[in-house]
C-alpha cells in the first residue's frame, strides 16, 4: 500500500459518514501526510489544521494498519508521538481497522 491508496481507503471510510468526527492528520515525514475531517467525509494529502496531529514513519504505519505494531508500543517506544487532543488519537481505532482494508 502506498500513500495514494490509503488516501482512497480513508476517503472512502469517512465519505458516507463514520462515527469519527474530527480533524486528524498522519505526518509521515518525507513519505507525506494523510489529513482526515470526519465530520465534513474528507480525506486528503493537506497539511491542514486538525484537532490531534499523529507522527509517524510510513513503515511503522503499516505495522500499525497491518497490526504488527501495537499503538500503544508504538507510542511508549517513541515511534508514534501525538500532538493536539490525545483523545482524538484514541478515538482512531475503528477508523485504522478500515485503513488496514
Amino acid at each position: 500500500m502506498d500513500l495514494a491508496q490509503l488516501t482512497e481507503r480513508a476517503q472512502a471510510a469517512v465519505a458516507g459518514g463514520s462515527d469519527f468526527k474530527k480533524k486528524v492528520k498522519f505526518d509521515f515525514g518525507t513519505a507525506g501526510k494523510l489529513f482526515i475531517d470526519g465530520a465534513a467525509g474528507v480525506a486528503d494529502n493537506s497539511d491542514s489544521a486538525a484537532d490531534a496531529t499523529i507522527s509517524v514513519t510510513w513503515d511503522d504505519f503499516t505495522k500499525l494498519a497491518a497490526g504488527a505494531l501495537d499503538p500503544t508500543m508504538a507510542f511508549m517506544q517513541g515511534k508514534l508521538k501525538v500532538a493536539g487532543d490525545m483523545s482524538v488519537a484514541m478515538q482512531l481505532q475503528s477508523l485504522m481497522k478500515k485503513l488496514a482494508g
